[in-house]
């Protein structure tokens, strides 16, 4: 198992790995909506919508991959009343096939932001 590190994507902000390669699979830690150029958060569920759904596509592509690999993506919210904004931006990075997909509400992510995303792509 090889581990994936880039500057394009937000630094580990505990004990775990941005991304890990193993075998023919790609998993990446929960992304969420930060610039890594910046470390700021943008406002608004769109804008963090389109942020982390950046900072997956980027780990993807630091790995040597394609956003379009993607097999299987789990997308943790905050307020499930925004699930129609993000399947919006959702629908910008992610084409048919879609890849299969989890969407669950929760109480709370880090830096308090408005959701995370974590997928295993194909290499």
């Amino acid at each position: 198992m090889n581990e994936v590190k880039t500057t394009n994507a937000p630094a580990a902000i505990g004990p775990y790995s941005q991304a890990i390669k193993t075998g023919n699979l790609l998993f990446t830690s929960g992304q969420i909506p930060i610039d890594p150029a910046t470390g700021q958060i943008p406002e608004g569920v769109e804008a963090q919508a389109e942020q982390a759904l950046t900072n997956v596509k980027n780990l993807i592509e630091a790995a040597g991959a394609s956003i379009e690999n993607t097999i299987k993506t789990t997308v943790f919210i905050k307020n499930m009343d925004d699930f129609g904004k993000i399947n919006e931006i959702y629908a910008k990075y992610f084409t048919e096939p879609f890849p299969a997909r989890s969407c669950v509400e929760v109480a709370r992510l880090p830096k308090d932001v408005l959701l995370e995303v974590e997928t295993i792509v194909s290499l």
